[in-house]
C-alpha cells in the first residue's frame, strides 16, 4: 500500500503538467487558392517541460510525408514542393504554427502537429492535433477606389494616387481608365496604383478601374466611377487675398464710424460755465463817486474768473452775459482816457 502512495505521490506532478500541455487549433480550414494561410497549432508552456521535438506532416490522398521538423539540429523542410512556401515561427514559445505563404491545389489534405517535451525527470511527453485543408479557387470581387491622403480634391501640382483593390484568388491584374466625353475610355496603367506626380487642372476627370484573375474563368469586375477634382492653385489664393483685402477695408470703416460716433457725442453731465469778471479798477470808479474823492488805481490791473457751473440754462442767457462783459470793458477804456487829461 506504502509503495502505491510513493508511486503516486511522484507521478502527481506529471499528470497535473500533462493536464495542461495540450495542443489547441481548428480541425478544418478553408484556404484560398495563390494566397497565404495559417495552420494554428498553440500550447501553453509548463514549467520544468521544454520542448524537444516539432513535426509537422500531411497526409494526401494515398501519399504521406513529413513537411517540417525542428529538433536540436535546427529547423528542416523535408518536402520539396513545400521549400520557401511554408515557416514557423522562432523565440515564440508556445506557438507552432504553421505558415503557407502560397497555396496550391495540390495541397489539400490532412495536416498533423506533434510536440514532445522532456520533463525534469527525463521523461518525455507527446501531444498531437490533425486539420484539414480545402484549397478553393475564388473569382475577383467587384474593385473599390482608394484615394490617397488628400483625398478626391486635390491642388494643382500636388502628388496623390488612386489605389484599386478586389479580393480573389491570385494574382489579380488590374487596368485602370479615364472617362471621356465621347463616352470612350482612355486606358492608363495596367498597374493597381494610378499616381501623380504633380497634378494639372487637365487631369481632373472621372476615372475607374477593372479587376480579374484566372479564377474567375475571364470575368472582368468594374469599379464604380470617381470624379478628381484639381483645384487652381494661384486663383485659390488670388480669391483668398482679396476675401481678406475687403475684410479689413471694412474693419477700417466700422472702426472710423464708430470713434467718430464716441467723439462727436455729448455726455449727458457735461457742465456749461458762467464766467464772471471782477475789475478793481472798475470798483475804485464806483467808490469815487460815492465819496467825491478819485483815487488813482494801481497800474496792473486784476483780473478774476471765477468758473461756476451752470445747469438748465438757455444759451440767450450766456450771450447776455457777454454783453455785460463787452460794457464793462469799455467803462475801463473811458477811466484810462479821463485820467491821462487830468
Amino acid at each position: 500500500m506504502g509503495t502505491l502512495v510513493r508511486a503516486a505521490v511522484l507521478m502527481s506532478p506529471l499528470l497535473f503538467c500533462n493536464a495542461f500541455l495540450d495542443l489547441t487549433g481548428p480541425s478544418e480550414i478553408t484556404g484560398m487558392w495563390k494566397g497565404p494561410t495559417t495552420l494554428p497549432c498553440i500550447y501553453v508552456p509548463v514549467k520544468g517541460f521544454v520542448q524537444q521535438m516539432l513535426t509537422w506532416t500531411v497526409v494526401r490522398g494515398q501519399s504521406s510525408g513529413t513537411i517540417f521538423r525542428r529538433d536540436g539540429s535546427g529547423d528542416h523542410i523535408l518536402l520539396s514542393e513545400y521549400r520557401d512556401r511554408v515557416s514557423i515561427l522562432k523565440d515564440n514559445p508556445g506557438n507552432v504554427s504553421l505558415h503557407i505563404l502560397s497555396l496550391e491545389v495540390s495541397d489539400r489534405g490532412t495536416y498533423t502537429c506533434q510536440v514532445t517535451w522532456s520533463g525534469s525527470n527525463n521523461s518525455l511527453t507527446a501531444r498531437e492535433i490533425t486539420t484539414k485543408v480545402e484549397v478553393v479557387k475564388v473569382a475577383a470581387t467587384k474593385p473599390i477606389i482608394r484615394a490617397g491622403e488628400l483625398g478626391l480634391t486635390v491642388p494643382a501640382g500636388a502628388s496623390t494616387s488612386l489605389t484599386c483593390v478586389a479580393s480573389g484568388s491570385p494574382p489579380i491584374s488590374y487596368r485602370w481608365f479615364r472617362s471621356t466625353p465621347g463616352g470612350k475610355a482612355l486606358l492608363l496603367s495596367s498597374q493597381a496604383e494610378l499616381a501623380w506626380d504633380s497634378l494639372q487642372p487637365s487631369d481632373a476627370g472621372e476615372y475607374y478601374c477593372e479587376a480579374e484573375n484566372r479564377a474567375g474563368a475571364g470575368a472582368v469586375q468594374q469599379s464604380d466611377a470617381v470624379e478628381l477634382m484639381v483645384r487652381d492653385f494661384q486663383r485659390t489664393h488670388l480669391s483668398l487675398y482679396l476675401v481678406i483685402l475687403i475684410a479689413v477695408v471694412c474693419g477700417a470703416v466700422v472702426f472710423l464710424v464708430i470713434f467718430l460716433i464716441i467723439c462727436l457725442r455729448k455726455p449727458k453731465d457735461a457742465q456749461v460755465y458762467e464766467v464772471k469778471f471782477h475789475n478793481s479798477r472798475a470798483a475804485a470808479s464806483s467808490r469815487s463817486e460815492s465819496t467825491g474823492h478819485y483815487e488813482e488805481p494801481i497800474f496792473s490791473t486784476e483780473n478774476n474768473y471765477v468758473m461756476e457751473p451752470m445747469k438748465n440754462k438757455r444759451f440767450e442767457e450766456i450771450n447776455m452775459k457777454k454783453n455785460e462783459y463787452d460794457c464793462v470793458r469799455n467803462t475801463q477804456e473811458s477811466e484810462y482816457e479821463v485820467g491821462d487829461s487830468v
